[in-house]
């Protein structure tokens, strides 16, 4: 096992250029034990931020519990599902082998940017932190009254427009593996580490607007959403998977090296440079179709439970304020018979 210490970069983006800084690459071949098993770096940056968003959650979920609020058992499950997925390829071997096989460094892009922030956006952060935040007038409400007015920016709905959310994830695939951006972060403990965080931040905030648990920018403006009704997020949702079925293909079908990092195979593990892109490619484009299910099933159960309380709100009128529309019916009956009556 190598661990790389901080010096100067001996040409990051060149053919087979080891990365810099505090990193732990493998040196054994990989096997599903070695991959999957438990080795944090020497600065676990993202594994530290995820136990940091656990004690934050659970904090907010006892401040309720005191207050006598019940939050839903499904929303604390679905946020652990969403940080042991992080924990899963940053706190494991993956993170490691991800930066000798661009095959594994596949999984690890997958899994932040489409997997572990649906389950995160699930768990409804934003609710609970407004829930949790003391309110009122004065000091005491700040806080909250800051995260408001910070959802009801312009800033942040122009962030969270549609337009702008399907731009960031796609620009997550073509941007990054089609220029020279991914092999120059990858020459550094630092670029690798922001190009995880940017997966996972672009994923949250497309899968955000989508899904729609949480208070957002577009809630508070309503607009486009509020037109579309339930068709929008199933268009969002399938617009994005034309281009990653496209750029999984691409990959896959390559008989050219797209990144240079991954140029020199490790020696002994018997791996081509190329076949492992092949790879990688089939991965991504196989990938995409358990998050989109996810999503699809998520918003179906929405979307009846939004029938169900329309329907049981309208049941409910109607049964303090009677059946106007028969009242109405039985009112124009008697004033036909009224007036035949009159004309007798």
């Amino acid at each position: 096992m190598a661990l790389l210490a901080a010096m100067p970069d001996p040409g990051a983006g060149d053919p087979g250029a080891a990365m810099t800084g505090p990193m732990w690459m493998p040196d054994p071949p990989p096997t599903l034990e070695r991959v999957l098993a438990w080795h944090p770096q020497p600065v676990p940056l993202l594994p530290l931020f995820v136990l940091v968003l656990l004690v934050l959650y659970g904090l907010g979920v006892f401040i309720l519990f005191r207050r006598g609020v019940r939050w839903p058992p499904a929303r604390i499950i679905w946020w652990l599902l969403g940080t042991a997925t992080v924990l899963l390829v940053t706190a494991t071997g993956i993170e490691g082998y991800g930066m000798e096989l661009f095959s594994i460094h596949m999984v690890q892009h997958m899994v932040l940017n489409m997997l572990a922030p649906v389950f995160l956006v699930l768990g409804a952060p934003v609710t609970l932190l407004l829930r949790a935040l003391p309110a009122g007038p004065g000091g005491r409400g700040s806080i909250r009254r800051g995260v408001l007015r910070v959802l009801h920016s312009r800033a942040a709905a122009v962030l969270m427009h549609p337009a702008v959310t399907f731009a960031l994830f796609i620009t997550s695939l073509y941007g990054l593996y089609f220029t020279p951006v991914f092999d120059y972060l990858m020459g550094t403990w630092w670029g690798h580490t922001l190009m995880l965080v940017h997966f996972l931040l672009i994923g949250f905030l497309y899968f955000w607007g989508i899904i729609g648990v949480d208070p957002s920018p577009r809630k508070a403006r309503g607009g486009l959403r509020a037109k579309a009704g339930p068709v929008l997020p199933v268009l969002e949702l399938a617009a994005t998977a034309p281009f990653h079925a496209f750029f999984g293909v691409v990959v896959m079908m390559s008989t050219t090296l797209l990144v240079k990092f991954y140029a020199m195979p490790m020696p002994g593990w018997h791996v081509s440079p190329l076949a492992d892109q092949a790879a990688g490619g089939g991965i991504a484009w196989g990938f995409t179709e358990l998050p989109t299910l996810l999503v699809l099933g998520v918003l179906v159960v929405k979307w009846q439970k939004s029938d169900q309380r329309t329907t049981g709100a309208a049941e409910r009128r109607a049964s303090r304020e009677g059946d106007t529309e028969l009242a109405d019916y039985n009112a124009y009956l008697l004033s036909l018979e009224t007036r035949n009556g009159g004309r007798r």
